[in-house]
């Protein structure tokens, strides 16, 4: 399938930057690389979106434009280099042997060349869905897939340490009540907090009681509530609609979709996970 290219006019829609600054994103700084139709559209890509939140997230981190469109084609440059793949392989061989210290040298040397966003996008999240369909087909053990996520279970708390501090809005994340997988959302947060947020992270099996009473008690800027099991939502419409008058709420997940969420009040989030907290954080930026 080819991948979906954009006009300019969805391109500034998924982003959250207006045309005029996305055409003086291209033309100061050639942050885009727009194909063109026959009619000479510009037409843009994923790679362009990316790129453009990279852009954004370091001028929230307090570069200038120039730096943060260097930083931003950079980044890309070393998501398209060797140590990209390799760094993968090396992971997955690791983790698929039970070699805890190799996957932790293997994940050490991807996070000091490439950034915590490039990483997540495009090794980890690739990976575990890798391994779902892996494990559903029986060419995984039970060991092998529970090994893995403990892992990166581990390492990702570890990220988390200290996640709550600072001034930047406060988001509460929590998996859907019934719903056990929350790694996910762990990995949400984690990318969440490189663009300058706080996090409360409830976890899996979150009540919905609970995290009404969470969101009354902290009055956080948003909620994302995320379901990866298809159905878990839907008899929870009425209490997340709720939850969506004290603050922005997002749903997310496989359980999640657009009407759904306009039943809740809420926000689908339908992207990719580091295209996801991009849309969160300039939502948030923005108003």
């Amino acid at each position: 399938m080819a991948a979906e290219l954009l006009r300019i006019g969805e391109l500034s829609r998924r982003t959250g930057v207006s045309p005029e600054l996305l055409r003086a994103w291209e033309r100061r700084y050639g942050l885009l690389e727009p194909g063109r139709t026959s009619g000479r559209f510009r037409l843009y890509s994923e790679a362009d979106v990316a790129r453009i939140g990279s852009m954004r997230a370091h001028l929230e981190a307090g570069l200038s434009a120039s730096e943060a469109a260097r930083a931003a084609l950079a980044e890309r440059s070393r998501a398209d280099s060797p140590l990209l793949q390799d760094g993968a392989d090396e992971l997955a061989h690791a983790l698929e042997h039970f070699d805890d210290v190799g996957a932790q040298a293997a994940l050490d040397r991807l996070l000091a060349g490439l950034s915590l966003d490039v990483v997540v996008r495009d090794v980890l999240v690739p990976y575990l869905h890798d391994v779902g369909e892996r494990w559903a087909r029986g060419e995984l053990s039970v060991g092998q897939e529970h090994f893995i996520s403990n892992l990166f279970r581990g390492r990702l708390l570890a990220l988390a340490r200290g996640w709550d501090r600072g001034h930047g809005p406060r988001a509460v994340l929590a998996s859907a009540e019934g719903d056990q997988h929350d790694l996910p959302l762990l990995l949400f947060g984690v990318v969440l907090r490189t663009h300058g947020w706080r996090i409360t992270f409830l976890g899996a099996d979150t009540p919905v009681a609970s995290l009404a009473q969470t969101v009354r008690a902290i009055e956080p800027d948003v909620v994302v509530v995320a379901g990866s099991v298809r159905g878990v939502l839907d008899p929870l419409v009425d209490q997340l609609r709720e939850i969506a008058r004290g603050a922005r709420l997002y749903l997310a997940g496989a359980a999640s979709n657009e009407d759904l969420a306009r039943r809740a009040d809420a926000v689908h989030l339908d992207e990719d996970l580091v295209a996801g907290t991009r849309s969160v954080s300039a939502a948030a930026w923005s108003t």
